[in-house]
């Protein structure tokens, strides 16, 4: 990885016309990182998320050739790729960072699109790679839209985002959701989407803070218990469903159970293990409705308990912080400004999100950090962000 520094659209247009020479100004895109709000682990129960794309941004500069070549440079990463444009495009891991472009262009030829020229990308982003705020989909988003505007295919921002999650599927072979991708797409600025994953239909819910913003913590621990410890929630889930059913309780899936529902149903989940797991897909739900309603009202005190509630629920119910995010959010409770924190993710580790006033932002990351530091033995990374518009031209 090269050293990496603050990129702006200006400065990314003078390195392509250095790198690829003066044949024409290249076309800027600009592409999101998201955080989810609240709403965590439930998506795959009947749940509804409730993300927001942040300003912080991967650019893509693009430009068309006059042959049938397809040359890739990324400023901060390593390796020029050169393809083309008949290639039958196959994952290769010697490939890195182009796989993500080769696979958004593998769904494009599938949907018969076809490319009459070639064509140079020079990407840059500001977005943290591997921070948990998805760098991933925005570089498949960005690409996707920078591309699709390029050639005039005409695709929409929720087929940009569905293609993002197919190449993920079908190319990376990732088995991921379509929340990342969808947010990067479609948002629009000082908006959250309220995003059922299942019906892929969104609400969009004012995001005005005022005088605060979001901090991102990083806990910088890569996140190896993730992958296996989401497949055993998953399984557990299905255990709660089929003992409600079972027990002649109509539901399709767990977030369709209201918390009063729970309360009387409840009993018939012996296991305490899976009567936590159940508890916390309802409490979730819940809550994910009452933040669209505190958003609504303008109301950022409730949202800002509803965050702590979540995270305290992802703790004790169904287990998936670990001492890094939960060191970050217990300090963050106890510093003046912050009205609300959690873990944000898969969890055991990534990343949490605090909802900190503009004027106290310097000292909550100096506090967190030193208290961060001391418990873990090494630093996270912190930044503020508002929030941000989805893919775009600029």
């Amino acid at each position: 990885m090269k050293p990496k520094y603050e990129i702006t659209p200006e400065q990314l247009r003078k390195e392509f016309l250095d790198i690829y020479g003066n044949g024409g100004a290249p076309r800027i895109f600009a592409s999101p990182a998201r955080i989810n709000i609240i709403g965590e682990h439930i998506d795959y129960n009947g749940g509804k998320v409730f993300p927001a794309a942040i300003d912080r941004y991967l650019y893509c500069a693009i430009r068309k050739r006059s042959d049938s070549k397809i040359l890739y440079q990324d400023l901060f990463f390593d390796g020029n790729y050169t393809f083309d444009t008949n290639d039958n495009f196959t994952f290769d891991s010697a490939s890195d960072y182009a796989n993500f472009l080769n696979g958004i262009l593998s769904c494009m030829k599938k949907r018969g699109c076809t490319f009459p020229c070639g064509f140079e990308v020079l990407i840059a982003s500001n977005v943290p790679s591997a921070g948990g705020i998805s760098s991933s989909s925005a570089l498949e988003c960005g690409f996707a839209w920078a591309v699709n505007c390029l050639f005039d295919f005409g695709l929409t921002r929720k087929q940009i985002a569905l293609m993002g999650q197919q190449s993920e599927h079908e190319f990376m072979n990732v088995n991921c959701g379509i929340m990342d991708q969808y947010i990067i797409a479609t948002a629009k600025k000082d908006t959250a989407e309220l995003l059922d994953c299942a019906k892929i239909e969104h609400e969009y819910v004012p995001l005005l803070l005022g005088d605060y913003r979001f901090i991102v913590m990083n806990t910088k621990k890569q996140r190896r218990l993730a992958d296996s410890k989401y497949n055993e929630r998953r399984s557990e889930c299905e255990k709660g469903l089929e003992l409600l059913q079972a027990a002649g309780h109509d539901i399709p899936d767990l977030c369709s159970m209201s918390v009063a529902q729970f309360e009387e149903w409840g009993s018939c989940i012996k296991e305490p293990v899976i009567y936590k797991r159940v508890r916390h897909c309802v409490t979730e739900m819940d809550r994910v409705l009452k933040s669209v309603y505190a958003l609504k009202s303008n109301n950022l005190e409730l949202l800002g308990e509803l965050l702590y509630a979540s995270h305290d629920s992802l703790k004790n119910d169904y287990e998936v912080t670990g001492i890094e995010l939960d060191t970050l959010v217990e300090a963050a409770r106890k510093i003046k400004g912050c009205i609300g924190a959690r873990m944000t993710g898969a969890g055991f580790g990534g990343c949490a999100i605090a909802l900190v006033h503009k004027d106290c932002i310097q000292n909550f990351i100096d506090q967190v950090q030193s208290e961060y530091t001391k418990k873990i033995g090494y630093q996270g990374a912190f930044f503020a962000c508002g929030a941000g518009e989805g893919v775009k031209e600029l």
